[in-house]
C-alpha cells in the first residue's frame, strides 16, 4: 500500500552511505573487504562467556539510564588511569548505544537553529546530519594534506558569535592523524574566553603509534570543563556489533546530555554492559595499540613493491595510500573498479568533504587477520 500523500524529505542530498555501498559491492563481487571499519578476529572468548553467564542469571532487564553502577565505576577507574582525570560515575559518565549515538545525543542536546559547528574535513560522516538535522550550520575547515594537521589560524578566522561547538576527532577517521599537545593548546587559546563547547570524538584512543602518545580534551583544563568526550568499547574490544559506548562530561553538560539521552535510547544492553565491567577488572585490556601497529607494520610490508604510496598513519585502524601513480581516476571510480575488476574494496576519502577534493587517496581498514591482508597486499601489488 502506497502513502497517499507526500513526505518531503530532510536530507534530500543524502543517499545510501559509500560503507553500506562498497561493502555490498565487494560482497556481490566476492572482493577481499577493506572498506568498512571492522575487525575479521574474534572476540576475547572471556569476554563472551562472561555476556552467557549474566544472560543466563537473568541481568536481561533494562540498566540504569546512566549505565550499569558497576560499568561506570569501571570507566572512571579507567580514566583515572589512562587519563589522569576524575569524573564522577554518578553524574559525568553515561554509557551510550555506541560512539554514534553518544555524538548525537550531544549535538542534540546542544545545538540550536543558527548555532555555528567547526567540522574538520574530512569528518567522519556522522557528524554533519545530525548538526543540519538540529537546525546548526556546519562550518567547515580543511585538514591539511597530506598530513592532514590542522591550520589553527584558519580556525580562528572562522570563529564568531554565532560559533557554539568545534567537532574534533583524535585519532582521526579517515586520515589516521593525531592530535599533538600543542594542537589542544591552540584549541584552549581560542575557546577560552567563549562559550564554545567542544565535541571530541575518542574512540580510537587506545590505537595510537610509533610512541604517540593520544591527547585527550580530558586532560586539559580548560577544555575538559567544556567538553564533550566520547569513546568506544566496540573499537577497543574488538566488538563493533556490540554498539556500546560512553560519554564524558562535567555535571552541567551531563544533565543536558541526559536530556537527550533518556528518550534517544533511554539505557542500553545490560548483560553486555555487566560482561564488560568483569572485563575491565583486568590489567591490560585496553593495551591494544602493539597489536595494532604490528598489523599496521604487516600490511605496509605487504604492498612494498606496489605502485602505492602509504601516507603517514599515527593512529585508528586505518592505512592510506595514494594512487596517483597508477591511475588519474577519481577515487570513486578508482575505488569501485579496483573491487570488480581487482577484487579489494576500498573507500575513496573524497567522500568525506563537504566539496570535490580529491587528491587520489582510499582508506585501507587493517583491524583483519594476517590472511586477509595478506591476500589483500598480493593483489595491490599487481596494480
Amino acid at each position: 500500500m502506497q502513502f497517499p500523500g507526500s513526505i518531503s524529505s530532510k536530507f534530500p542530498q543524502l543517499g545510501t552511505t559509500i560503507f553500506t555501498k562498497m561493502s555490498a559491492l565487494a560482497q556481490q563481487h566476492n572482493a577481499i573487504n577493506l572498506s568498512q571499519g571492522f575487525p575479521d578476529f574474534p572476540v576475547n572468548q572471556y569476554l563472551i562467556d562472561r555476556v552467557h553467564a549474566h544472560m543466563s542469571n537473568g541481568s536481561n532487564q533494562y540498566a540504569p539510564m546512566g549505565g550499569a553502577p558497576t560499568l561506570v565505576h569501571a570507566i572512571a577507574k579507567k580514566v583515572r588511569t589512562y587519563l589522569g582525570v576524575d569524573y564522577n560515575p554518578a553524574t559525568e559518565i553515561t554509557v551510550t548505544a555506541g560512539g554514534t549515538q553518544a555524538l548525537a545525543s550531544a549535538i542534540a542536546a546542544t545545538i540550536r537553529e543558527g548555532d555555528e559547528v567547526i567540522i574538520f574535513t574530512p569528518a567522519y560522516d556522522s557528524y554533519v546530519p545530525v548538526v543540519e538535522l538540529h537546525g546548526g550550520i556546519p562550518v567547515y575547515v580543511k585538514l591539511k594534506h597530506p598530513d592532514y594537521h590542522i591550520d589553527w589560524d584558519e580556525v580562528k578566522v572562522m570563529i564568531n558569535r554565532k560559533t557554539r561547538m568545534i567537532i574534533i576527532n583524535t585519532p582521526h577517521n579517515p586520515t589516521g592523524a593525531v592530535l599533538a599537545q600543542a594542537d589542544l593548546i591552540q584549541l584552549a587559546k581560542l575557546v577560552e574566553k567563549s562559550n564554545i563547547l567542544i565535541l571530541s570524538d575518542e574512540v580510537y584512543e587506545h590505537i595510537t603509534f610509533d610512541q604517540n602518545p593520544h591527547y585527550s580534551v580530558a586532560s586539559h583544563p580548560i577544555l575538559a570543563e567544556r567538553s564533550f568526550v566520547v569513546s568506544s568499547f566496540g573499537k577497543s574490544l574488538h566488538a563493533t556489533g556490540w554498539k556500546l559506548g560512553y560519554i564524558l562530561a562535567p555535571e552541567n553538560l551531563m544533565t543536558e546530555f541526559r536530556k537527550v539521552h533518556q528518550y534517544d535510547v533511554f539505557s542500553c544492553n545490560a548483560p553486555l554492559q555487566l560482561a564488560i565491567a568483569d572485563f575491565m577488572q583486568h590489567e591490560g585490556v585496553f593495551d591494544i595499540a602493539p597489536m595494532y601497529q604490528q598489523k599496521r607494520d604487516f600490511f605496509l610490508a605487504q604492498i612494498e613493491g606496489s605502485k602505492f604510496k602509504p601516507l603517514k598513519s599515527s593512529g585508528t585502524y586505518f592505512q592510506l595510500l595514494d594512487y596517483s601513480v597508477i591511475s588519474q581516476e577519481g577515487d570513486v571510480a578508482f575505488a569501485e573498479r579496483m573491487t570488480t575488476e581487482f577484487g579489494v574494496a576500498a573507500i575513496p576519502v573524497s567522500v568525506f568533504y563537504n566539496t570535490p577534493t580529491d587528491h587520489k587517496v582510499l582508506r585501507f581498514c587493517f583491524a583483519k587477520q594476517e590472511e586477509t591482508l595478506a591476500k589483500a597486499g598480493e593483489v595491490l601489488r599487481k596494480l
